[in-house]
């Protein structure tokens, strides 16, 4: 009985075999071929998959020149010599040439830890050129991702009713429902139109708006209070202002979870505070949101569930590959009134034989051809079952909490914010010498300890800015994170935080 690598080796000589009489116009494969090249890719990502903490750096520094090679390679109008060479090649390029935001000790941004099985429901996605814009050739998977949109806006304990469709990310979720708000409130020519968010909101939004047509003289960037949440108080003089001013406001968007600081804004205060001004609440909840799949966090979350919208990435907190996001509406009509479009004949819903009231999803955004996003999250909640991402969830917040506790007692540390969520931010302390560093000189030294760690492969942390100073932050959603690995990043942040201060290293201290 042939092996596996005695059919790489042949298939490897037919290759070369078939090259040689010309070019392919069919872009097929000998089938062979393709289950040879088919377990050779899955050797290099399980292999991935499989390394955890004690397999591959977090990142490999010194690889621009490969990148420059790669980005000047010559168009290749013949085959390659041999596909398997070439595929082991992609393999040592993606292992070797970026950070991996699945890496355990990847604690910056908010990493995408991912799961075998939303790596599978890609693949399958992938391989079945599943269509999913419109129902007629895509019944199953509208299908599918009715049901996974059901059941992500029951984890999330949104209103019945709810719903909404999987997207790229949290910027395509935001840009989804902020039309959908203009539309139903102040129409598209939005004369007028004024939206308010606080200075911790994330870039998406504002970029939304400018999309939309909100003038940027019509966006409100409320500076947050002492806890980095937008001020009711604040807003409320604000969107009195601008109406005895003749604007139109409209839309406030909240904070589940800020990139930065993990911090949620007072999502009940805002929701009746909206209700009662007719302002619509959307919730960017594209981190934070999954918190609400545990008590705890729907605790933390409370009132997500009286919000009009809310962004929720899948491919963060859900463990889902990246390009995962999700917009879901309390009133997904209004998603039909911002994107409906008439279809010409050959889209004819009536000549399919489908009901009225099952979903096109073309009309309910921007996107007619679509990736099958949602077999990703319904596989995996179909595999592991619910119950096991709840607790990944609360594990993420208990982790969180751990590590705070153990910055805390370290000497030479303290926590500034958290931990909220699962974002925990701290800064070394300056050493008992004189002269003291400046604020300039600090602030530098938590960016210059942040590249010395991804240059050693160590660790990938950034750095953030929380009133006005350079922090370090740590984001630990990741569910193959161990405590033990976590303190030992917190240990060489120290360290190398203390040979920059210029002040010996002492000991940790033990939990």
């Amino acid at each position: 009985m042939n092996t596996i690598s005695d059919t790489l080796q042949d298939t490897a000589d037919e290759w070369r075999g078939l090259t040689q009489t010309g070019v392919d116009a069919s872009l097929t494969l000998p089938q062979a071929a393709v289950t040879a090249l088919g377990h050779r890719v899955w050797e290099i990502i399980s292999g991935h998959l499989g390394a955890g903490r004690h397999g591959l750096p977090v990142a490999t520094p010194g690889f621009a020149a490969e990148a420059d090679r790669l980005r000047s390679e010559s168009l290749p109008d013949v085959p390659a010599d041999d596909p398997l060479t070439l595929v082991d090649e992609v393999g040592r390029l993606l292992r070797e040439g970026n950070a991996h935001p699945d890496h355990p000790d990847f604690l910056a941004f908010v990493p995408a830890p991912g799961t075998v099985t939303g790596v599978l429901g890609s693949a399958l996605a992938a391989g079945f050129a599943v269509p999913t814009g419109w129902r007629f050739t895509g019944s199953v998977s509208s299908a599918i991702e009715s049901a996974t949109i059901r059941w992500l806006a029951e984890l999330l304990g949104l209103a019945p009713g709810t719903s909404g469709l999987f997207v790229s990310g949290g910027s395509t979720a935001n840009l989804t429902a902020l039309t959908a708000a203009r539309d139903a409130l102040v129409g598209t020519e939005a004369c007028g139109a004024t939206a308010y968010f606080s200075d911790q909101t994330h870039f998406s939004v504002p970029r939304a708006l400018h999309v939309l047509g909100i003038a940027e003289a019509r966006v409100r960037v409320l500076p947050g209070d002492a806890n980095r949440r937008i001020p009711l108080p604040d807003l409320a003089r604000r969107v009195a202002e601008d109406r005895c001013d003749g604007l139109r406001p409209f839309l406030v968007v909240a904070n589940a979870g800020t990139t930065a600081t993990g911090d949620v804004d007072p999502l009940a205060e805002l929701a009746s505070f909206c209700r009662d001004e007719g302002l619509w609440l959307h919730v960017d909840g594209a981190f934070g949101a999954p918190a609400a799949l545990t008590g705890r966090g729907r605790g933390l979350l409370a009132g997500l569930d009286a919000a009009d919208s809310v962004s929720v990435d899948p491919h963060k907190w859900l463990f889902q590959p990246a390009g995962t996001g999700c917009v879901l509406l309390r009133d997904p009509a209004r998603l039909t009134r911002a994107f409906g479009v008439g279809l010409p004949g050959y889209l004819d819903a009536g000549a399919t034989g489908h009901a009225e009231d099952e979903v096109d999803y073309l009309q309910w955004g921007v996107e007619q051809t679509r990736e099958f996003r949602a077999l990703r999250l319904w596989l995996s909640l179909k595999v592991f079952g619910a119950d096991a991402f709840r607790a990944a969830v609360d594990r993420g917040l208990s982790i969180a909490d751990e590590i705070a506790a153990y910055i805390e007692s370290r000497p030479g540390l303290e926590v500034v914010t958290g931990p909220s969520l699962t974002v925990v931010t701290f800064r070394g302390l300056p050493p008992a010498t004189t002269p003291l560093p400046s604020a300039e000189d600090t602030d530098r030294m938590v960016d210059e300890v942040c590249r010395d760690l991804r240059s050693q492969g160590r660790a990938m942390v950034v750095g953030a800015t929380v009133g006005g100073r350079r922090v370090f932050r740590l984001c630990v959603i990741n569910p193959r994170a161990e405590c033990d690995g976590l303190r030992a990043v917190v240990d060489r942040i120290a360290e190398l935080w203390s040979a920059r201060a210029g002040s010996p290293q002492r000991p940790g201290a033990a939990l």
